[in-house]
């Protein structure tokens, strides 16, 4: 399975879409499964459903921090690096999608109120956030 379709079947079983992009890389980083989903769990919904920045973007930014962020006793460098590779992953987010705004993505959809979680489910707004699940892993590959 790719990166990809391992985090959509996560988003698919429940988890929101920054737990399932950086679930998806566990493995690779040396993360146990389990860590991995509790430390992305407030990400979802654009930080704990406030519809900011994008969980998957979220997501993508603890991978590449996870994968080239600077340590303890690491140069600067690598901190440079992770931000260069951030960049990469926000500019093609935001070239593909003209945002990265979770409310902006949901086409205005507000998450915290009953009417928006009806309307979420009515116009099937989910099947957006698999896409921008699958779009973060599918750029990761690239730039990771």
């Amino acid at each position: 399975m790719t990166k990809s379709e391992i985090a959509e079947k996560k988003f698919k079983e429940g988890f929101n879409c920054a737990q399932s992009v950086l679930f998806s890389y566990a493995d690779e980083l040396g993360l146990s499964r389990d860590l991995a989903l509790r430390i992305a769990n407030g990400f979802g919904g654009g930080m704990g459903r406030k519809q900011e920045v994008c969980g998957a973007v979220s997501g993508g930014i603890m991978v590449l921090g996870l994968k080239y962020g600077r340590g303890e006793n690491e140069g600067k460098e690598k901190q440079e690096l992770t931000y260069q590779k951030v960049r990469e992953l926000i500019d093609a987010f935001v070239n593909e999608y003209g945002t990265m705004n979770c409310r902006e993505l949901l086409s205005g959809c507000v998450l915290l109120s009953p009417e928006g979680q009806k309307q979420f489910s009515e116009k099937k707004l989910i099947t957006r956030c698999h896409e921008y699940v699958r779009f973060v892993c599918d750029v990761l590959e690239r730039i990771v």
